[in-house]
């Protein structure tokens, strides 16, 4: 008789008010609230409800488009976000358990400024931050800033599937030195670097602040932060991919990689190619989770989900495609789907609401005690950190170890 399977982790990504593009007419869609942190908690405490692992939060630095290489000028779609990561900060004291992870898009961003963001939401969390690692080559972003520019043709297509640019190439070994700034920098204070004893007067060791020192092709970053060692040491790490150079920065850099997979077949042929990149960058031992990415809509009568979504359609007036998978049916046969990709080596899938108002509902609701009832997924919360939910160990600070090993404590520390 072979050995049970591990539970499954489970995730949503929330969007507005869903990832149809549609979903802000639906009834209940609630579009004037779509900008306040009510719309958002209410999202999070849904979600928490139904014991979901974490949260992701989608974030951009131009506007939606349904044209990925540039703005479409489209009025009937929500366009406009709030910063995700501000976003984590607001709903985290509401919530208790779930995983809050915001986008980020490493491309135009600083390391140091994302890494005492991530660490300052980790602490107003108690240990429940993470972020999601993006890049982007849209020309209209690339604008935004002044500092780069991109040819007009590479878009959405060039980062999802072959051939790759070397553009594209340089923007994902870009975001895994950027992955390693940031981790530097959470690293860069020791968890007992803060001493505050008011009596000697002595609030930090400087002997335990560490300089990042990394000199890269793309980054030149001293340190040490500002922000001391998050709750976590580590903050989960996480990041889209659709081919071979993203599952090389999934392998190298993140705890959580979210695939495109269509069936079973490209499942497992994703989770081949990131063990492989994990092997080959020396990860063979750490745990990295490859979630299934799918879009979802759902309802618990055969043949509503299909109706509803063929009726978004035509508000929309197109069919609603994706780079993921669209999933219209029951969550019984959701279920099903799940349990069978599970056996291609996926450890958790991230779903993608098509409404908010529906369909995570029907995800926490009626997806959620399926799953409880075939053994695959938690009946209470087994952690209080976002780590601890993913089955992650807390990481050894390297600048502590490194100093243990070499008995040398005060080498590379900050200078008073």
């Amino acid at each position: 008789m072979s050995a049970p399977l591990n539970p499954l982790h489970l995730a949503v990504a929330l969007d507005g008010a869903g990832w149809h593009p549609a979903a802000w007419r639906e009834p209940g869609a609630r579009p004037r609230e779509l900008f306040t942190a009510r719309h958002w908690a209410d999202a999070v405490l849904e979600a928490e409800r139904g014991l979901l692992d974490f949260v992701t939060l989608e974030d951009s630095l131009t506007l939606q488009s349904t044209d990925p290489t540039g703005p479409d000028d489209r009025t009937d779609q929500v366009r406009g976000r709030l910063d995700a990561v501000l976003v984590a900060a607001r709903v985290a004291p509401l919530t208790t358990h779930i995983g809050l992870v915001p986008t980020a898009v490493a491309t135009h961003t600083e390391p140091f400024h994302l890494s005492k963001a991530i660490a300052t939401l980790d602490y107003v969390s108690s240990g429940r931050a993470g972020v999601r690692v993006q890049v982007s080559a849209r020309p209209d972003e690339a604008a935004h800033f002044g500092r780069r520019t991109f040819p007009p043709a590479l878009g959405a297509a060039d980062l999802t599937g072959p051939p790759q640019p070397d553009v594209v190439t340089e923007l994902f070994d870009e975001a895994a030195d950027y992955v390693e700034v940031v981790r530097r920098l959470w690293d860069s204070w020791e968890d007992d670097a803060e001493i505050r004893d008011v009596a000697t007067g002595r609030f930090i060791d400087r002997n335990k602040l560490h300089y990042a020192d990394f000199h890269g092709r793309f980054f030149d970053v001293k340190g040490p932060s500002i922000t001391p060692r998050p709750p976590q040491g580590q903050p989960v790490v996480t990041a889209l991919a659709h081919s071979a150079v993203p599952y090389r920065l999934v392998a190298r850099s993140a705890d959580v990689g979210y695939i495109t997979a269509h069936d079973a077949d490209e499942a497992r042929t994703a989770v081949a190619a990131v063990r492989a990149e994990q092997r080959a960058a020396g990860r063979q031992d750490e745990a990295v989770h490859v979630f299934g990415e799918l879009a979802v809509v759902l309802d618990e009568r055969p043949g509503a989900a299909r109706s509803r979504r063929d009726r978004l359609d035509a508000l929309a007036g197109e069919a609603w495609t994706s780079d993921a998978e669209v999933f219209s049916g029951t969550p019984a046969e959701l279920a099903d789907l799940l349990l069978d990709r599970r056996r291609a080596g996926l450890t958790g899938f991230r779903l993608r609401p098509a409404t908010l108002a529906q369909d995570l509902p029907a995800i926490t609701r009626g997806l959620v005690p399926e799953l409880q009832a075939r053994g695959a997924f938690r009946h209470a919360y087994e952690a209080r950190t976002l780590r601890g939910l993913l089955g992650l160990p807390r990481p050894a600070n390297r600048y502590a170890e490194a100093a243990a090993t070499t008995g040398a404590a005060t080498a590379g520390t900050v200078s008073a």
